[in-house]
């Protein structure tokens, strides 16, 4: 069980029991961050974790694949069938196009994220132990608790829906599309106030446009980091209620520790599937035309 292999000794190290927070909380970094984003610094043991779970999600994929038949499944393409049915049916009712690259990209995306949220449910102390033991003084694991993730996937959500944009509608309909929605155009007359206008208006419109881009690629990313993070420091906060050894110290650690692990494998589904489906509403959106 999760809780009855967390850390115990959460008061005695690194400054006493926030020190042990603060340093479960650094990253094996390439330098040390100067702000909130600096683009020249990476965070190693992100980049490993993102690309471990990447792998740990596209190869058994591939694998069931390849075994698929034509009769009667076994249990694992069964339950990889059940999974990818699921993903179609969110994805047909989202997005009014074509599916041959959105499912597949909706079900990577669920895999991936659910498989890198679940790294949460292991023993704190593992990785960081482990990581000791080759003189490696900082690893956070948790893929999803850094911003570089969560804002590199939204990122990358952003990217396809302006390439379905402008492949759907063709350069000059998005542009068309951008600076006539959401408000709508002034019709051109011969009247010099008509084209202020409607200069004015499309100005406004190309500005909530980018605003809301910009938003929802924000809201996109931080949603996800901002819910993993506040369960990452929960486990710490449960991790150091082990460092008592009474009875009551062990007894609230296993308590704490088994209810918030059942609660957090929701959250671990249920953010993996939110991510997904904003993933599908976006790009549905892309191939819509207003």
């Amino acid at each position: 069980m999760r809780m009855g292999l967390m850390a115990s000794e959460g008061g005695d190290d690194h400054g006493g029991f926030s020190g042990y927070i603060d340093h479960h909380l650094q990253h094996l970094a390439s330098g040390e961050q100067s702000s909130m984003f600096d683009a020249s610094i990476l965070h190693w043991d992100t980049l490993f974790f993102a690309l471990l779970c990447a792998v740990i999600v596209l190869v058994p994929l591939r694998i069931a694949a390849k075994r698929a038949t034509a009769g009667v499944p076994g249990k694992f393409q069964m339950a990889v069938e059940m999974l990818v049915e699921m993903v179609n049916e969110q994805a047909r009712a989202m997005v009014h196009g074509k599916l041959t690259y959105i499912a597949p990209l909706a079900l990577t995306v669920f895999l991936w994220v659910a498989v890198m949220n679940a790294i949460d449910l292991l023993p704190v102390d593992w990785f960081p132990r482990a990581a000791a033991v080759v003189n490696v003084g900082y690893l956070r694991p948790l893929p999803t608790a850094d911003l570089n993730t969560t804002f590199g996937l939204a990122l990358g959500v952003l990217l396809l829906v302006l390439y379905y944009s402008v492949k759907i509608k063709g350069l000059g309909g998005f542009l068309h599309e951008l600076a006539s929605a959401p408000f709508g155009m002034v019709k051109i007359s011969a009247n010099p106030l008509s084209w202020l206008g409607a200069l004015l208006l499309g100005f406004a419109n190309v500005g909530m446009n980018i605003v809301e881009y910009l938003g929802r690629t924000f809201s996109h990313g931080m949603r996800l980091f901002g819910n993993m993070y506040a369960g990452e420091l929960i486990f710490f906060l449960i991790a150091g209620l082990g460092g008592s050894v009474t009875a009551v110290g062990i007894g609230l650690h296993l308590l704490t520790g088994t209810a918030w692990v059942i609660f957090h494998v929701l959250i671990v589904l249920l953010q993996a599937f939110i991510f997904m489906m904003l993933t599908l509403a976006y790009l549905g959106q892309a191939h819509s035309h207003h």
